[in-house]
């Protein structure tokens, strides 16, 4: 009796030193939605998470950039000198000076369709002497020349590769973070659904200690007139104390929980730290709308998994069609046309280019044929190879999808069964605890058999409030597994 005299005052000096080391603070009062609101604001990791999108739109551009034109400007001076030159006979040639100023401009690209592209202007201006003579002549031109790949190359390039994965990317970025928002709120969901177990786990503690409490002072009454053994008494105690530490732990579970659900829905932890939280949810169970066929057709359209792993076969394809093109032997045709011009000066130069009556061009075409081509036949079937195991892979996701719908269904009728089955099982220890306590009152029972009645009545109120919780949390996954939690919640999803 003694040991838990005891044990009652430790857990009284224990609550006592929390209340004065913890002054009491304003309590968040949360619903569901304001959790959510709150989580798509400042969750740290769909902060993160929103990068993703940003930095494979970056990449998309960045791909582009194969298509942006350069432009080459050049100047350059040349001078030499040469001296006498002595020939037999006695013959000299005079020593030059030349000097030469030239000047080229271009512009040059590839096209979308893989056309590459100069276009380039180019002039120079010569002067010097030859022993007595002065000369001065200056020549330009101006031209474009085009390469169109035919075989090899044509129906896609390189380029042209990086551009269509870069939007196949963007798109899987786009549902990296919406599965990461599903995921996330699903948490969220399931934790806040815990916060209000643990709180109404608190009361249903709270509710032991009042009866416990309340059969010990009966009993003291029924001890002080003779009517109860003195180990009767020290029975109720010990129940009373051990109902104390149970309030104490799940006080504990709740506030581990409340830092769950403050990590989900909070980036500065700090601020929050000292914050009770209180849901204004409760924990009811309806009976369940659940289709299986719909559930299918919501989980093969619209959960973002199944869509990446389609992205990941059109990508594959991609690849695929390039690898292909890439067999082809590479035939290229090619056309030059421009025109020249000559003159005494730079002027002289450019004005006879001016003019357009000293063309010139080019065309014809060039056919490169690999001999073996081993690299290329071998990446296509490997690629090729690829492929099939990526429909492989998509179908076996198809199926884990509709198993787990089926699964999530199942736990879900089960779960509400259970609902129904520990709300019966406490209403009858409801009555049961009453009726005892009646037998109690006229002698016809005894406090071992109350206490056994209190147990199992405190137990049915556990496992009715974790039944709630655990139908909640079946609805919640279904949701998820269907792909459906952002419409069910109405979440407006935007990746940008």
């Amino acid at each position: 009796m003694r040991l838990f005299r005891i044990l009652s005052a430790l857990v009284g000096a224990s609550t006592l030193t929390l209340a004065q080391t913890n002054p009491p603070v304003e309590v968040r009062q949360l619903s569901l939605q304001d959790c959510i609101e709150l989580a798509l604001k400042r969750n740290l990791d769909l902060q993160i998470g929103r990068y993703g999108p940003k930095i494979s739109l970056f990449n998309l551009n960045a791909a582009y950039g194969a298509f942006d034109p350069s432009l080459n400007l050049s100047g350059q001076h040349q001078h030499s000198e040469s001296g006498d030159q002595l020939l037999a006979g006695g013959f000299v040639i005079p020593g030059s000076k030349t000097d030469a100023n030239s000047f080229s401009s271009s512009v040059a690209g590839t096209s979308p369709i893989g056309t590459t592209y100069t276009v380039q202007g180019n002039a120079s201006d010569t002067y010097g002497n030859s022993g007595a003579n002065q000369f001065e002549n200056s020549v330009g031109s101006a031209s474009f020349h085009l390469t169109q790949p035919l075989l090899k190359n044509f129906w896609i390039d390189n380029n042209r590769l990086t551009i269509r994965v870069a939007k196949n990317r963007l798109k899987y970025s786009g549902l990296v973070l919406k599965l990461q928002v599903m995921q996330t709120i699903t948490k969220l969901e399931q934790a806040y659904y815990d916060l209000i177990y643990d709180q109404e786990n608190v009361i249903v503690q709270k509710k032991a200690v009042e009866l416990a409490e309340r059969l010990v002072a009966e009993n003291k009454k029924r001890l002080e007139v003779g009517a109860l053994a003195p180990l009767d008494l020290q029975s109720a105690e010990a129940q009373a104390a051990s109902t104390r530490a149970q309030v104490i732990l799940a006080q504990s579970q709740l506030g581990t929980q409340e830092r769950v659900v403050k990590q989900l829905i909070t980036d500065q932890f700090r601020e929050w730290a000292d914050v009770p939280l209180e849901p204004t949810g409760k924990l009811k169970a309806t009976p369940p709308v659940v289709n299986r066929q719909d559930s299918w057709g919501k989980g093969l359209t619209e959960r973002p998994e199944l869509l990446q792993a389609r992205l990941d076969v059109e990508k594959q394809g991609i690849q695929l069609k390039y690898d292909k093109n890439q067999l082809y032997p590479e035939l290229d045709g090619f056309f030059t046309y421009g025109y020249n011009g000559t003159g005494r000066e730079f002027s002289d130069a450019l004005n006879d280019v001016q003019q357009a009556d000293k063309r010139f061009y080019t065309y014809g075409g060039q056919i490169t044929i690999p001999l073996a081509n081993i690299r290329a036949r071998n990446s296509y079937r490997a690629d090729r190879a690829s492929m099939e195991q990526l429909v492989l892979t998509l179908k076996q996701l198809e199926q884990n999808i509709m198993i787990a719908i089926d699964n999530d269904i199942g736990t879900i009728l089960a779960n509400f069964d259970q609902v129904q089955a520990t709300r019966t099982a406490r209403e009858y220890e409801e009555s049961a605890l009453e009726a005892e306590q009646k037998k109690l009152e006229s002698g016809k029972s005894t406090t071992y058999t109350v206490l056994q009645v209190q147990r199992d009545l405190t137990t049915a109120r556990g496992n009715e409030i974790q039944a709630l919780d655990n139908y909640l949390k079946s609805l919640s996954q279904l949701s998820i597994d269907e792909g459906s939690t952002l419409n069910r919640l109405d979440i407006n999803f935007e990746a940008n």
